[in-house]
C-alpha cells in the first residue's frame, strides 16, 4: 500500500520524502514526477490499488492548481491529507488552510521536520477516517440560503451592498459563502472585490461543471476575507449564451454546497434576474433616497406581486441615505408600501473602498455605513433569527 503518495517533478525532493518516512513512518511513498496535476482524484485514485493516507504536492506544482485539486480532494476524499510544499507565505497559508490543505511545509525543509508534518498528516487522516461517513450511506439533503440583491433602477450601490454583505457572512460562515455576479454584461463584482478571475460565470454554466458540482467549485475564485466569488465574463457579448436553465442549474448547485450564495442581479427586471428571483430564499431590496428609485421600487415590487414571484422574506435596505433630501422614512414606506429594515448611510469612506475594490466591512475603518452593513448581514445569521425577542422588520431612522 503507498500511504504517501507526491506529485512533483523535483526528483531531490522525492528523495528527502522517502529518507523522512524511511527514517520512521510506516508505509511506502508512491511518486508521480511531474508538473501536471489531475483535474479529478478519480483519475489519481484509480491508478492506484488503495487510496493514500497523505498526498503531498511538491515544489514545482503551480500554485493555483495545487490550491484547486486541494479543494476538490477536500470535498470528495476529505479523510486523505493534503500536504504542500511551497515557499513560506502568509497569504498562500492562508489559501491552503481555506483550501483544506492540511499543512504546509517548505522546500529546504530538513527530514525532521518533513517527518514531523507527514506524521501530523497521518493523525489527521486517522481522526478523519474515524468520522467519515461511509459511502453506503445516503447523503444528507444540505440547502443554503439563497439571497438575491435586486433593484429596480441603476446607481443604487447594489453591488457595493452585495459584496459588503458578502463579506459579512463571510464572518458567520467562513468558506461558507459564494457571491454570484449576475449582472452578465456590465457586472462589477470583480472589480468591487478586487478579483481578476480566471474563471467566470460562463465556465460555471459549462456542460462539465453543470454536470459535476466539484467541477463547478474548481472554477470559483477565492477572495481573502473568507468567501468565493464567481464573476461576470468580461466580454458583455458572452452574457448571450447563458439561459435561464443555466441560472436554475447553478444556482441549485451552489445552494446545495454553501451555506449562503449571494446573487448579484442586474438593474431591472430581465429574464435571468426573474429566474434567480424564483430559486431565492431571501430578497435584498436596494434603494436610494431620491424619487425616482423609491418610484422604481414601488413599481417592480407591484409588477412582482402580480407575477406571484416574491421570495418569501425580503429585506429593505435604503442606501446612501442622508436625512436632508426631503424625504423621510415614513414617506418611503408609504410609497413602497413595506417598511424599510436597514438604513445605510452616505459616507465617503464607502465610496473610498469601493474605488480601492475593499468592502468596508472587510477594511473595518470605524465609519456610520459600517454599522449599516454589518446589520443587513446579522439578519441572516442563524443564532440572531433564533432570538424570539427579535423581530424581522423594524422602524430604521436616518442620521
Amino acid at each position: 500500500m503507498s500511504r504517501f503518495v507526491l506529485i512533483s517533478p523535483d526528483a531531490q525532493f522525492d528523495q528527502l520524502v522517502r529518507a523522512a518516512v524511511e527514517g520512521g513512518l510506516h508505509g511506502e511513498v508512491r511518486s508521480f514526477l511531474t508538473t501536471s496535476v489531475p483535474t479529478d482524484p478519480r483519475q489519481l485514485l484509480d491508478s492506484l490499488e488503495q487510496a493514500p493516507e497523505v498526498l503531498i504536492l511538491g515544489p514545482g506544482i503551480p500554485v493555483e492548481e495545487a490550491l484547486r485539486l486541494a479543494t476538490v480532494f477536500d470535498v470528495q476524499c476529505p479523510e486523505i491529507s493534503v500536504v504542500l510544499a511551497a515557499e513560506y507565505d502568509p497569504e498562500l497559508v492562508v489559501l491552503a488552510m481555506r483550501a483544506g490543505i492540511r499543512d504546509v511545509l517548505g522546500p529546504s525543509a530538513d527530514i525532521a521536520q518533513v517527518a514531523s508534518v507527514l506524521d501530523r498528516a497521518c493523525q489527521a487522516h486517522s481522526a478523519r477516517s474515524r468520522h467519515h461517513q461511509p459511502a453506503s450511506a445516503e447523503p444528507q439533503e444540505k440547502k443554503g440560503q439563497v439571497i438575491g440583491v435586486f433593484s429596480p433602477k441603476g446607481g443604487v450601490g447594489k453591488t457595493t451592498v452585495a459584496t459588503n454583505l458578502a463579506v459579512g457572512l463571510g464572518k458567520i460562515a467562513p468558506m461558507g459563502v459564494v457571491i454570484v455576479d449576475l449582472d452578465l454584461q456590465f457586472g462589477d463584482v470583480a472589480s468591487a472585490l478586487s478579483l481578476d478571475p480566471e474563471h467566470t460565470v460562463m465556465d460555471a454554466v459549462s456542460f462539465s461543471a453543470s454536470q459535476d458540482t466539484l467541477v463547478l467549485k474548481a472554477f470559483l475564485t477565492v477572495h481573502p476575507a473568507g468567501l468565493y466569488a464567481l464573476c461576470a465574463s468580461k466580454n458583455p457579448a458572452d452574457a448571450d449564451h447563458v439561459t435561464s436553465e443555466h441560472i436554475e442549474r447553478l444556482l441549485d448547485q451552489l445552494a446545495g454546497e454553501f451555506q449562503y450564495v449571494i446573487v448579484d442581479s442586474a438593474p431591472g427586471l430581465t429574464e435571468l434576474a426573474l429566474t434567480a428571483m424564483e430559486r431565492c430564499t431571501d430578497a435584498v431590496w436596494v434603494s436610494g433616497m431620491d424619487v425616482p428609485s423609491v418610484r422604481g421600487l414601488r413599481t417592480g415590487l407591484d409588477v412582482l406581486k402580480k407575477l406571484d414571484i416574491l421570495p418569501e422574506t425580503r429585506h429593505v435596505v435604503l442606501n446612501m441615505a442622508d436625512p436632508k433630501t426631503g424625504l423621510t422614512i415614513g414617506d418611503i414606506e408609504t410609497w413602497i408600501g413595506a417598511p424599510v429594515d436597514v438604513s445605510i448611510p452616505r459616507s465617503r469612506t464607502v465610496a473610498f473602498s469601493t474605488n480601492r475594490g475593499i468592502p468596508v466591512l472587510q477594511d473595518s475603518k470605524p465609519d456610520r455605513a459600517v454599522k449599516g452593513f454589518a446589520h443587513l448581514a446579522r439578519r441572516f445569521d442563524p443564532q440572531w433569527r433564533a432570538q424570539p425577542a427579535r423581530k424581522l422588520h423594524r422602524r430604521v431612522v436616518v442620521r
